[in-house]
């Protein structure tokens, strides 16, 4: 009993001493905010960023949080759906800052809510991450404290256009979303490197975001007799594309500009219906094309939330990282400026999933870009297969979008 006793009073006088130790010390909440479409046609991209914003946070928490001297931050995330649409985008945006007291947002998919929110951030007490938003603009507006980890459409257009020639094609047909700027960008830059390499667009046919009966477009551009076709949308209406283009016998090689995940491709069309298509697309997610880091996403991911993350849902999974380290660098949660200019002279977070080109050593370029390779992807036996790496000189890109005035 008396050994029992100094025991305890041995266990007693070291959890009060550590107890003393701790006594400056606090565990807070940072709120991080995330806006993006969780409902409607652009969902197939916002509910996967906001679930790898959510894992984030869940991977920093359980890491121990963000230490800053004696306190440690725990994150919260709080996501609201603006349906991609830019009043929702800009309603949700305010809530979070002005209600939620949100200092730090994520997410942003789509490029109209993104430049909504883009076009008054700069006069707040705020930062925003903008992930896979592709409309080139959203980084030459000179916004100090916004920052982009998808590079945008043209940079990927033009190494596109590049690879379809090399392929030996002459006469494309192009359908897709063609009111929406940044498909009609990918296009233009696509375009002028397709001729460059002696073909041309025979057509430039259009559809809706919510369209599903693409016969009408089809049925014309097969009467052109392309020989091969460009997609360029929404998962969605995409996958009409290529199942209905094997429907009407249309039979020439396709290739997009869509993004998306294997599962949400076979909710419309069929495996053997999307066998050889190609998706010319930043090197995003694909188990073929990723590294450790990126297997264990999507191992992670998938145990979760019960289904695969699309491969552009690490541009806002990377996004937690950078800030996570960005707030480090900045020493401080209050000072969102500070951890602004701390985000503009990051490194590469060590858990990014995406592969990065780093501009001068940082993760995002003096725009507030970063870059990623870009890849050519093609549908083979059920899955999206990395073939080869597309041409990007992300220097050369960068000093571009630095000469264009926002």
């Amino acid at each position: 009993m008396k050994r029992r006793s100094t025991i305890g009073a041995g266990l007693a006088a070291a959890v009060l001493a550590a107890s003393t130790s701790l006594a400056g010390a606090a565990e807070k909440d940072l709120v991080v905010g995330v806006s993006d479409a969780l409902t409607g046609p652009a969902a197939v991209y916002g509910v996967p960023q906001a679930r790898a914003v959510e894992l984030a946070a869940e991977e920093v928490n359980a890491a121990g949080g963000i230490r800053l001297g004696e306190d440690t931050y725990k994150i919260t995330v709080l996501s609201y759906d603006d349906k991609a649409n830019p009043t929702e985008a800009s309603n949700s945006v305010r809530k979070l800052i002005d209600r939620d007291g949100a200092r730090f947002l994520l997410g942003f998919c789509c490029s109209g809510a993104t430049g909504a929110v883009a076009s008054f951030i700069q006069n707040e007490d705020a930062v925003m991450l903008v992930g896979n938003a592709a409309e080139r603009s959203i980084t030459t507006r000179g916004i100090d404290n916004l920052v982009r980890t998808r590079p945008p459409a043209d940079y990927t257009g033009a190494a596109a256009g590049t690879f379809v020639a090399s392929k030996g094609h002459k006469r494309v047909a192009v359908i897709g979303a063609l009111e929406t700027s940044f498909y009609a960008m990918y296009v233009d830059a696509f375009e002028r490197e397709f001729v460059k390499g002696g073909g041309e667009i025979v057509t430039r046919e259009a559809f809706g975001l919510k369209d599903r009966d693409m016969s009408p477009q089809l049925t014309k551009i097969r009467a052109l007799e392309p020989d091969a076709l460009l997609v360029v949308g929404y998962v969605e209406p995409a996958a009409f594309v290529y199942r209905q283009s094997v429907e009407l016998g249309l039979d020439v090689p396709r290739y997009g500009f869509t993004s998306g995940s294997e599962e949400q491709f076979l909710r419309v069309a069929s495996s053997e219906q999307m066998e050889g298509v190609w998706d010319l697309r930043p090197t995003e997610l694909t188990l073929q094309s990723t590294g450790e880091t990126g297997r264990a996403y999507h191992e992670n991911f998938t145990a979760r939330f019960g289904v695969q993350p699309s491969p552009s849902s690490p541009y806002a999974y990377d996004q937690l990282y950078a800030l996570r380290d960005a707030i480090l660098k900045a020493g401080t949660v209050e000072d969102a400026a500070a951890v602004a200019k701390a985000l503009r002279e990051l490194p590469v977070p060590k858990e990014a999933v995406m592969q990065y080109i780093p501009i001068d050593g940082r993760m995002f370029d003096g725009n507030g870009q970063a870059y990623t390779t870009n890849g050519a992807f093609q549908w083979q036996d059920g899955a999206w297969v990395f073939v080869q790496e597309l041409p990007s000189v992300a220097e050369d890109y960068s000093r571009f979008l630095s000469s264009i005035d926002g």
